[in-house]
C-alpha cells in the first residue's frame, strides 16, 4: 500500500523523533508499529496514519504542511490511506516505516462510535456504570480532559433522538457523539500538542468486537453532564454554586 506524507521534515515534532540516536528511533519505531499490530490483529479495528501537532510558544504547526491548518496534529494526513483491521504485525511494521512520526488514529463509525464528554463527568459516570453492572466497552481519555466512551457504531447518528426519547434533548449537555466520517486519537499518541491519550479502560478481546448500545450508557451519561452543567463557579465568591 502506498503512504504519503506532506512537506513534514523541516517540522519540529518530526525533527525531534529524527534527531533521536538510530537505537532510540528502532526502539520506537518498533513500539508504534507493535501498537498499530494491537489495534488491527488483536482488536479488529483500522488505523489511519495522522498529522502530529509541535508548539512552539505560542505557536502550533502541523506535519501536513499546510501552513493555517484548521485542526493542527488532528486529523488523518490522508484519508484514504489506512491499516485495515486484521493486519500483522510485518504488514503494520512495512506499512508505519513510510510515514515515520505519524499518529495513529481510529475512524470512528466502523467497529465503533463514540460518546465524548467532560473528563469529570465521565469518571462519574464510569463509576456509577460500574456499580449498576452495566456491560461497559473501552473508555479514553484526552489530555483536554474529555473522556472517550466507545459504543456500537451509529450511536452517533441515533444520539439526537435517543436523547430525545430519554427527555433529554433540551438539557444543557456536555455530551456529543462522534460517527462515520470522524476519528479519534488513539493511545498513546499525543493529541495536537497536548499530550498523550490514555485509557481508562483499556479494551480487551471481549470489548473491543462487541461494544454496548449506546443506550444503555446515555441515561447515566446524560444525567452526571447534567449535574456537571448545573454548578458553576461562583463570580467573586467563595466556591462554585448550583443554578
Amino acid at each position: 500500500m502506498g503512504f504519503t506524507i506532506g512537506a513534514i521534515g523541516g517540522l519540529s515534532g518530526i525533527r525531534e523523533i529524527r534527531e533521536l540516536r538510530p537505537g532510540a528511533r528502532r526502539r520506537e519505531r518498533a513500539q508504534v508499529c507493535t501498537t498499530v499490530a494491537e489495534y488491527t490483529s488483536l482488536w479488529g479495528w483500522d488505523v489511519v496514519p495522522g498529522a502530529r501537532a509541535a508548539r512552539s510558544g505560542d505557536r502550533v504547526t502541523c506535519s501536513c504542511g499546510a501552513a493555517a491548518c484548521p485542526a493542527p496534529g488532528d486529523h488523518p494526513l490522508d484519508a484514504t490511506v489506512e491499516v485495515p483491521a486484521g493486519a500483522t504485525l510485518d504488514e503494520a511494521t512495512r506499512a508505519w516505516s513510510q510515514v515515520p512520526g505519524a499518529a495513529t488514529l481510529l475512524p470512528t463509525g466502523r467497529a465503533f462510535d463514540v460518546l465524548e464528554v467532560g473528563l469529570t463527568a465521565g469518571r462519574c459516570a464510569l463509576v456509577r456504570l460500574e456499580r449498576m453492572g452495566v456491560p461497559l466497552g473501552p473508555v479514553a481519555v484526552t489530555p483536554h480532559g474529555m473522556a472517550w466512551f466507545l459504543v456500537a457504531p451509529g450511536a452517533a447518528a441515533e444520539l439526537p433522538d435517543l436523547l430525545y426519547r430519554m427527555g433529554w434533548d433540551d438539557a444543557d449537555l456536555d455530551l456529543r457523539g462522534r460517527g462515520e466520517g470522524e476519528h479519534i486519537t488513539a493511545p498513546p499518541s499525543d493529541l495536537a500538542a497536548h499530550g498523550p491519550v490514555g485509557w481508562l479502560r483499556p479494551p480487551t478481546l471481549e470489548t473491543a468486537g462487541r461494544p454496548p448500545q449506546a443506550r444503555l450508557l446515555l441515561g447515566t451519561l446524560a444525567y452526571v453532564c447534567h449535574r456537571s452543567a448545573s454548578v458553576r463557579p461562583r463570580t467573586g465568591g467563595d466556591g462554585p454554586t448550583a443554578r
